[in-house]
């Protein structure tokens, strides 16, 4: 081989490389939508790797090779909605947590974060209740149920722990219980009951959230 056609085909290897990955990239995005699908529309237990297979369009194996069998498939799933991405972020690089960070008041950091919770739930809501259901049969969704309920309960705890330092929490309150509260009214069932079983608007239900936590957590200017 002379040394044009071996530079020739080194020229090509970073081009065919991208190209590879986006394809990658777009298959992984297509399983989990037709994932998301069918989870939210047949039942965890009612969606079989095939079935997402065939709304995806591809093999079963690219499926396994892609994502992952079911368990992991729906934990994808709560990742990507939580983080409205492709892939998971950590929570304190999330863009509404450093709004929060940075606001100075409690309020403030209350209605950032109201507004960002009725964002998240539209795409998270309905999927966390796939995994809430799932949870009663099937003990890897019962395991990441837990799992993500503890992580927020943390992430709730790293927030009542923001608010107490703006001065403005209520000194009757403990850190645990800011943060159990908010953790109740963040969570998707709330949601659930409000905005697809009651018909709130999500913006209605944003500033109910801020209404409501600035009522029961903030001290009386």
């Amino acid at each position: 081989m002379n040394n044009r056609v071996k530079g020739d085909i080194a020229a090509k290897r970073p081009y065919n490389s991208a190209r590879r990955a986006e394809q990658a990239a777009e298959t992984r995005r297509v399983v989990l939508s037709a994932a998301h699908d069918l989870f939210t529309t047949q039942g965890y237990a009612g969606t079989t790797v095939s079935a997402i297979a065939t709304r995806a369009g591809v093999a079963a194996d690219t499926v396994y090779a892609t994502v992952g069998r079911k368990p992991i498939l729906l934990r994808e799933l709560v990742e990507t909605a939580i983080s409205g991405s492709t892939h998971a972020v950590p929570a304190e690089q999330r863009g509404y947590v450093r709004e929060i960070q940075a606001a100075s008041t409690a309020r403030d950091k209350l209605a950032i974060y109201a507004s960002a919770i009725a964002h998240i739930q539209q795409r998270l809501g309905p999927v966390f209740l796939v995994v809430r259901d799932a949870a009663g049969t099937d003990p890897e969704c019962a395991a990441l149920w837990s799992g993500i309920a503890e992580r927020r309960a943390a992430n709730m705890r790293n927030l009542a722990a923001d608010l107490r330092a703006t001065g403005e929490i209520r000194e009757d309150l403990t850190d645990q219980q800011v943060a159990d509260v908010i953790w109740s009214m963040n969570a998707a069932e709330y949601w659930d009951l409000l905005v697809r079983q009651r018909g709130w608007q999500s913006d209605d239900f944003a500033h109910w959230l801020a209404d409501a936590w600035t009522r029961l957590l903030l001290r009386e200017s």
